[in-house]
């Protein structure tokens, strides 16, 4: 079993930044991949970034590209987003995920296997 745990959200005024963290651990932990996705009120969950394990390369939605960096620890099985330049469209609470696979549908929350209990991020206009 895997435990994620999400810290670094909170209330941010549009333009300005924030740090989130993921934080896995477990007897074995053994992920291919870790991506980040977020649930806005009355929304499905939605890709917002992801990180290959091994090599680092990321993918990311049109939503966020230039304004935030995935990145990871990997002695610490950590995974970092930073946000900038943030828009009150950005708000909603964010979840990491572990895709322990590798599977090929990168942005579909299915194809992730453990979730975090999820961290708010509220950006005010």
């Amino acid at each position: 079993q895997v435990q994620l745990v999400e810290s670094g959200g909170g209330l941010v005024q549009a333009g300005g930044s924030l740090r989130l963290s993921c934080a896995a651990s477990g007897r074995t932990f053994n992920a291919y991949a870790m991506g980040w996705f977020r649930q806005a009120p009355w929304k499905e969950r939605e890709f917002v970034a992801r990180i290959r394990w091994s090599d680092g390369s990321t993918v990311y939605a049109d939503s966020v590209k230039g304004r935030f960096t995935i990145s990871r620890d990997n002695a610490k099985n950590t995974v970092y987003l930073q946000m900038n330049s943030l828009k009150p469209e950005d708000t909603a609470v964010y979840y990491c995920a572990v895709d322990q696979w590798g599977r090929l549908r990168v942005m579909v929350p299915g194809s992730y296997d453990y979730w975090g209990q999820g961290t708010q991020v509220t950006v005010s206009s």
